[in-house]
């Protein structure tokens, strides 16, 4: 879930201009204003043109802010809908795969968006509807971006598999090639279907190096890539900020070591697509510092066949509330926990930063020493967490695998998010109504 608020706290920053943006942006439009109406079928489900309209509010609010020229309307009408469609997609995948965001997880993310403005959930509310955003609407937008980050990290980077002849080579390569410079890269893809003919590959490539030779004549690329992009990023410009060469995809760490700031490559092939990139620029890379370790222990109710989501939420609500008049953690996670850790009363050890899932780490670095969270879902179910101590360390070697580990996987995700998304869109039956305007 990495980047699961960027986009809405982005967005939130400047509500008072986005009614004024998407005014702008609809006198750039020549057709009349229309009823609504069905403009894409993706499976069983449609799309329609308010619902198209009201993503591209948000979205050219967006990029003025960042400072983006707009694409052309109809560009970015088009490339907003095969968003729309690809968000669609994997938000089906998800629901017949049983993944669910229950309001109470919810809310919880609400009240983070909210704090992080400097507001209550009810000042936030107001906010919104005062500028003219549904709030209901708007809460069920933020569901949808939890539930494709989660399916995300089940579906792709929880398969994501590091050798160990790997991580040697890593950690060798590391030590002979001390501290790494970090380059920031932006980039565009043009997504090739998993089985594309020889004559599709073509015409792809063509179509990279059409948006090369833009780029080439000074066409700012930040637009290019949200027009032009099929990279879930594309409307960030296509930007993956600063990152080492070991933490960024092997075509892309290649390309880049040969280039200077403001360059960019030639096409690059990859199995994702065709890709452009840019070395906006690089920085001398640092030491590993000192980090922060974390005692924890916690209680787990897993989710399978037999129990569902919401059985297992009342089941550790019930465990939270023994704690909460009294209880013993350790006792009540040996009797009630059913992850390996409960023989000793939960006790996790020390952890460091990425020993966990991304929800139970936000969520323990959130609590106090001492605190008890509320329930929080991960992949495995729901757990009960404790902080019991903290404390800055260097990393000791016996932790440089796990860095090495973490870094390959972050290395690999980009791109194997991007494959399994190519398998997920070609799989979906899409029907575009564009002819009907």
């Amino acid at each position: 879930m990495q980047t699961m608020m960027k986009y809405w706290l982005s967005l939130l920053l400047c509500l008072a201009a986005c009614q004024a943006n998407a005014q702008t942006y609809r006198g750039q439009r020549t057709d009349p204003v229309e009823a609504d109406r069905i403009i894409a079928v993706v499976n069983s489900e449609v799309i329609t043109l308010n619902e198209l309209r009201q993503r591209l509010d948000s979205v050219v609010s967006q990029l003025r802010r960042q400072g983006t020229p707009l694409p052309p309307a109809d560009v970015l009408e088009k490339q907003m809908l095969e968003r729309m469609v690809v968000d669609k997609v994997q938000v089906q995948f998800a629901k017949e795969n049983g993944i669910r965001i229950e309001d109470a997880q919810l809310d919880m993310a609400l009240n983070r968006i909210a704090a992080n403005n400097k507001m209550t959930l009810p000042q936030f509310r107001q906010a919104l509807e005062k500028d003219g955003i549904a709030f209901a609407k708007f809460r069920e937008e933020i569901r949808q971006e939890i539930t494709v980050s989660r399916l995300r990290e089940r579906e792709v980077d929880a398969k994501l598999l590091i050798s160990e002849g790997e991580i040697d080579n890593y950690l060798a390569g590391a030590s002979a090639g001390g501290s790494a410079e970090e380059y920031q890269v932006a980039h565009i893809l043009v997504r090739s279907p998993e089985s594309a003919s020889p004559e599709q590959l073509q015409k792809l490539k063509a179509k990279a190096e059409q948006i090369l030779d833009r780029l080439k004549q000074g066409e700012d690329f930040a637009q290019v890539a949200a027009a032009y992009s099929d990279a879930p990023d594309a409307l960030q410009g296509g930007n993956l900020g600063f990152r080492a060469l070991d933490r960024m995809p092997a075509v892309f760490a290649e390309a880049v070591q040969k280039m200077q700031p403001n360059q960019l490559s030639p096409i690059i092939r990859s199995p994702n697509g065709f890709h452009i990139v840019k070395l906006v620029a690089k920085k001398g890379g640092a030491s590993i510092p000192a980090v922060q370790q974390t005692h924890a222990r916690h209680i787990l109710i897993k989710v399978n066949e037999v129990v569902s989501e919401a059985e297992a939420k009342r089941k550790l609500q019930a465990v939270k509330e023994r704690l909460d008049h009294g209880g013993d953690f350790a006792e009540l996670a040996r009797l009630y926990s059913q992850d390996g850790s409960a023989p000793k009363g939960g006790d996790l050890d020390w952890l460091y930063p990425g020993d966990t899932v991304p929800e139970f780490e936000r969520a323990m670095d959130a609590l106090k020493v001492g605190e008890v969270s509320q329930p929080v879902q991960s992949m495995f179910g729901w757990h009960l967490i404790q902080v019991l101590e903290r404390r800055v360390q260097d990393v000791s070697q016996d932790r440089q695998r796990a860095i090495a580990r973490n870094a390959l996987r972050e290395r690999k995700s980009d791109e194997a998010y991007q494959d399994w998304l190519r398998q997920l869109r070609d799989r979906a039956y899409v029907e575009y109504r564009w002819e009907e305007q």
